[in-house]
């Protein structure tokens, strides 16, 4: 990915919580392949701050264009525990105040437009670390270039008034690439956000998309060739679907884990996984090493945990708190027998350590009828 993004030309590019998924060690290694520059003011390792906080870019008629990034503290408990080590994401009031404070020095800096690269997003399960959360507390933007809730501009504008919180313009593309985001700002000073959709960009860029085939080529003869099929459609959709309800594809991949853990050694009574994690779904007929690497491809590894029946049943009430409203939490599961009673208010206490979610003080919603059989 990084050398199709320096054969493309980037400039600055900010991160998301998947960037975290193969580690942050990883991530400074590819940050030295990059021709380009990371900013996240946000995130801090061992107290200080991990890559760039912001760039500055001088236009050739001599306009400075400040660049900071700030990446979802969502991340603190979407990747792997042992893969972000003395990682830190500041949130919410931090958050706020160090968006506040790269705003400061790039306006002492010059810096006539300031943009800052988040992966905020501006999802319901995000509130209170949303961009448009962030723009009622932080002066002083330009423009926010938005991520992570994968909304397109009509998305936006549903949330934010002709796409401006205050006097920020608010964009975000999507996801996969399927819009490209343009924002011009005139000599005259006027500005304009616009977004194009990926297909209707015809030009091409013979260098890049000759190595991106050549890539392509080598994942198609190492993945594409099927070893398992299919009687029917394998669910992976988010809602409905696995971030609302129990699928057919959920309890495939958690049937799988029960009988790896035993194909290990270990009897377990039951499986979990996450319905956010998986990203795709399988249509009826062959399946291929490509297929499943779509439909998981953040690199879980099978951890085996002794848990009591009131942690399991605190974890199930946790991960339900919204149901039916789509939440990424929703437990996919093998062996397990449970009921939702989601007319049932949810008791909200403190948040998990180093979580955006909280803990309930009481079990009002979930009802396990049996485990392990």
């Amino acid at each position: 990915a990084v050398e199709l993004m320096n054969l493309a030309g980037y400039d600055v590019a900010s991160m998301g919580n998947h960037e975290f998924d193969y580690g942050y060690q990883n991530l400074k290694d590819l940050e030295a392949d990059a021709d380009f520059t990371i900013v996240d003011a946000n995130v801090l390792y061992n107290g200080q701050v991990a890559f760039e906080d912001n760039v500055v870019f001088t236009a050739p008629d001599g306009t400075k264009i400040g660049v900071f990034g700030l990446d979802t503290p969502e991340t603190a408990t979407k990747a792997h525990p042992a893969k972000i080590q003395g990682v830190t994401f500041l949130a919410g009031d931090k958050m706020f105040d160090c968006a506040q404070d790269q705003v400061d020095a790039l306006e002492a800096e010059g810096c006539e437009y300031i943009i800052c690269l988040g992966h905020l997003g501006i999802d319901a399960e995000s509130t209170g670390n949303r961009s448009v959360d962030l723009l009622e507390k932080v002066s002083g933007i330009n423009f926010f270039i938005d991520g992570h809730s994968h909304s397109a501009m009509e998305d936006i504008a549903a949330v934010a008034t002709d796409n401006k919180v205050g006097d920020t313009y608010v964009t975000s593309t999507g996801t996969k690439l399927e819009n490209v985001g343009v924002v011009t700002i005139g000599e005259d000073g006027r500005v304009s956000a616009k977004s194009y959709p990926l297909d209707s960009l015809t030009d091409v860029d013979k260098t890049v998309a000759d190595r991106a085939a050549a890539i392509q080529a080598e994942i198609d003869k190492a993945y594409g060739t099927a070893f398992a099929k299919t009687e029917v459609d394998l669910n992976g959709e988010k809602d409905p679907g696995n971030r609302t309800q129990e699928t057919n594809l959920g309890d495939l991949i958690c049937d799988a884990l029960v009988w790896g853990a035993e194909k290990e050694g270990t009897h377990v009574d039951a499986a979990v996984t996450n319905g956010g994690g998986i990203r795709a779904s399988i249509a009826k007929g062959n399946i291929t090493k490509k297929d499943i690497n779509t439909v998981l491809p953040f690199g879980n590894t099978l951890s085996i945990v002794q848990v009591t029946g009131a942690e399991l049943l605190e974890a199930l009430e946790a991960s339900t708190y919204c149901t039916p409203e789509s939440i990424g939490g929703f437990p996919q599961v093998s062996g397990i027998k449970f009921t939702i009673n989601t007319g049932a208010a949810y008791d909200a206490g403190e948040n998990y350590p180093g979580s955006t979610y909280a803990g309930p003080n009481s079990i009002n919603r979930v009802t396990i009828l049996t485990v392990g059989g």
